[in-house]
């Protein structure tokens, strides 16, 4: 039925002169014909077509009646849809019970249903892409001085990601059965995978041995007392995972990650410099601050040099801009995942973050539900795991025992709800040092024992864990180094819970 030409609005310009918008009405006319005929069609193509992707006004508002009778239990045909349409309408020089008639005698079959639902949604994606653009080129012409085009890019580039995951056709419900071959298929992966792991591995064993890796769509929150090593153990992870990236080739050309993983690390405290530098630190077994002061030797130079090398080929990236808001980060994060690929999102810290300005106004525990909120969204989205930093209250240091717990998170209703994993970094070392009794003393000797005993030792507690276990982790660590390290085999303490 080609009524394209009778269906366009009387003031629209000859297509001569000006290219109209992507369009099928012919499309549009069987797939309606297929829901008047056999209500079915309809929850084919329910879960994705909404009125508004249809071009013509007419099917815009038959489509809407036709939803509403049916999701009402009741049943879509040209006989009760004329009802809900003015009789004295002309469409193409039709009354709308001819049209509707029409529409249901020239019928596509259930069966191609879903594919022309596809075709009228994928055409309506194509006019939003034209407005967005439209609206780019004029927004950039007519900007007032104060507007800053990176706000522009940020806005497009938000706009540009709701039309890509809102409303596609391939989300919905699934099928148990693929469920199920996806699960198969993840532990098929992680069997043949080097350490058998199902997520990203660390580089921490007995860490990885109990959580399985870093998981796809999981917020890991990384939470401690300040000069714990919160960021030093983030950055460790960072460059293990990078360092460790190799990649394939799929047949559709993009690379899939096989080992390792490409590493997004926003700093919001320190400068891209510093973390540099406490990398080369810790690869070359440099001291940070005789890096910074320059007291190095020949040899120690030539160190740098070659680690610097190596490591330039390590895709990890890092954004050190300070105070951007959570959409900004958001933002920034898909944009890298769409340029270069992104396994692991690590942000340092959360505390830092900033959440809309309205949720700025109610307070800040709305604030940071928000950002907490916002991060987990963004995981899954992207489909990989987020390592967030936080602080903890200073409840902890009002206790005998200093190991923190869940309940020390810093506004911990939201972090706590919305975070796979927390996990807290202690070092028994820190306080023992600034608890020191009178030299000579019977208590400076069991002192001094202690301390012999957590020197260069470091936990890492799971305090919750989704799909795993809770418990506590042994690790090395090496303050003039920033290194966390595995323990050797006889040094562990896997049996010391908490």
């Amino acid at each position: 039925m080609a009524l394209d030409s009778a269906l366009r609005k009387p003031d629209a310009e000859p297509a001569a002169e000006y290219r109209q918008a992507p369009h099928n009405v012919e499309v549009e006319q069987a797939l309606l014909g297929a829901i008047l005929v056999n209500n079915e069609a309809f929850y084919r193509i329910s879960d994705f077509l909404e009125p508004k992707h249809f071009y013509e006004p007419i099917h815009q508002k038959i489509f809407e009646i036709a939803a509403g009778l049916i999701r009402a239990g009741k049943i879509a045909t040209p006989v009760t849809l004329k009802t809900f349409l003015p009789a004295d309408a002309d469409i193409a020089g039709l009354t709308p019970a001819q049209y509707l008639a029409r529409l249901a005698a020239e019928a596509t079959t259930v069966i191609n249903a879903e594919d022309y639902g596809r075709t009228v949604y994928d055409l309506s994606i194509r006019r939003d892409l034209i407005r967005v653009g439209e609206d780019m080129v004029n927004v950039a012409y007519g900007a007032p001085l104060d507007f800053k085009p990176s706000d522009q890019i940020e806005d497009a580039e938000r706009r540009l990601y709701e039309l890509a995951e809102t409303g596609r056709y391939d989300s919905g419900f699934l099928r148990f059965s693929d469920a199920l071959k996806d699960a198969v298929d993840l532990a098929s992966k992680a069997y043949q995978r080097e350490g058998h792991l199902s997520g990203t591995a660390t580089g921490m064993v007995d860490l990885d041995h109990l959580m399985g890796g870093l998981q796809p769509s999981d917020l890991v929150i990384l939470a401690g007392r300040p000069a714990m090593g919160k960021t030093a153990f983030a950055t460790n992870i960072a460059f293990n995972v990078a360092a460790e990236y190799r990649g394939r080739p799929r047949p559709d050309g993009s690379i899939e990650t096989v080992s390792g993983g490409i590493v997004g690390f926003f700093s919001l405290e320190m400068s891209a410099e510093q973390l540099a530098t406490r990398i080369l630190s810790e690869q070359t077994e440099i001291s940070s601050s005789r890096i910074r002061r320059g007291d190095i030797s020949e040899q120690d130079f030539a160190k740098l040099a070659a680690a610097a090398q190596v490591m330039q080929s390590v895709p990890l990236y890092i954004d050190e801009t300070g105070g951007i808001t959570i959409g900004q980060l958001a933002a920034r994060a898909r944009r890298l995942k769409r340029q270069r690929g992104l396994d692991l999102m690590i942000v340092d810290y959360l505390q830092l973050l900033s959440g809309s300005s309205r949720r700025a106004l109610e307070g800040r525990v709305q604030e940071v539900t928000e950002i907490t909120t916002g991060l987990k969204a963004l995981a899954k989205e992207l489909d990989i795991p987020i390592l967030a930093i936080s602080q903890l209250s200073r409840q902890v240091e009002s206790r005998e025992d200093k190991r923190p717990q869940l309940s020390d998170l810093r506004e911990s209703g939201s972090i706590e709800q919305d975070a796979d994993v927390v996990l807290f970094v202690f070092r028994e070392e820190y306080y023992l040092k600034n608890r020191e009794p009178k030299p000579g003393t019977e208590e400076w000797f069991k002192w001094e024992s202690s301390l012999k005993g957590a020197e260069n030792r470091a936990e890492i507690i799971i305090g919750k864990q989704r799909h795993g276990p809770t418990g506590t982790i042994a690790l090395s660590f090496e303050a003039q180094y920033t290194r966390f390290s595995n323990l050797a085999r006889e040094e562990r303490m896997p049996e010391r819970t908490r």
